[in-house]
């Protein structure tokens, strides 16, 4: 019976890489790869050899059923593009298997894009969410911010960075102004994190569009009331999003600490003006 490992890649620069984690990619038989052209990149940098299969979100039953054969009478190294194999990628379903059949499974420990961020974002470190890829659709994505809103985490998460701009103004709606960190390039040539709020870093982006990958770190809710400034700026946007002073009262108390009864009489009033 044969073990399958678990091994941490490069999430850019091809230096961040084990020698545990070389030595195993080189003596396993076969490597499974997210993208078999990346992984062959960093074999080549270190002349490793050994046979590459890909799996990735497209593969189907009969790939997966394949690698689990393999393991009956050999080693598997699984690794993902960058980072650990299994965290936002197809590879925990060959994980899962592997354990349902009672095959050994070692990690080798390896970059993780999203504990790099929040480590470098300067935000509280002791506690938190991680998020995975937030939802392409637009309403998905709101929804998702607006159910962690009251989360004390700081909140990590991945995002494109053509959808970037859109996903700060939500931030704002559904968050507030709470502290944040855009880490972009996380190891690589045009490395950039940049601290502030979501108004700040919109303004940022806003005139100089992001590229490549990119990691968001949000601050977590607080126990700090908000002013009334504040509160009427939250209820404001919230309202011309469309929501209805019931449902922009209960978010906004929620995340401003102050009493749900006196932020939706706020609400009214601000409708009434309008």
């Amino acid at each position: 019976m044969g073990t399958l490992y678990l091994v941490g890649t490069p999430i850019g620069n091809l230096e961040d890489i084990s020698l545990r984690a070389l030595r195993v990619l080189r003596e396993v038989p076969l490597i499974a790869a997210e993208d078999t052209r990346v992984t062959a990149r960093l074999l080549a940098r270190y002349e490793i050899q050994t046979p590459l299969v890909s799996y990735h979100e497209h593969s189907g039953q009969k790939r997966l059923s394949g690698l689990l054969t393999h393991l009956e009478g050999g080693d598997l190294a699984l690794v993902s593009d960058a980072g650990m194999p299994g965290l936002s990628d197809p590879g925990y379903k060959v994980v899962r298997a592997a354990i349902d059949l009672g095959f050994p499974i070692v990690p080798v420990a390896g970059p993780s894009a999203a504990v790099t961020a929040l480590v470098v974002s300067g935000l509280p470190t002791d506690s938190y969410l991680y998020l995975g890829f937030l939802p392409r659709r637009a309403a998905a994505r709101r929804q998702l911010l607006l159910q962690v809103a009251g989360e004390r985490h700081t909140l990590v998460a991945f995002e494109s960075p053509h959808r970037l701009l859109e996903t700060l103004a939500q931030i704002q709606g559904t968050l507030g102004e709470r502290p944040m960190a855009v880490a972009r390039e996380l190891t690589k040539m045009h490395e950039e994190v940049l601290r502030g709020t979501p108004a700040e870093l919109l303004l940022r982006f806003s005139e100089q569009p992001p590229r490549g990958e990119v990691t968001l770190v949000i601050g977590g809710a607080t126990d700090q009331e908000w002013t009334d400034a504040q509160v009427s700026e939250a209820l404001r946007r919230r309202l011309q999003a469309g929501e209805s002073p019931a449902e922009a009262a209960k978010m906004v108390a929620k995340l401003s600490g102050r009493p749900r009864r006196e932020i939706y009489e706020l609400a009214t009033k601000d409708l009434a003006r309008d």
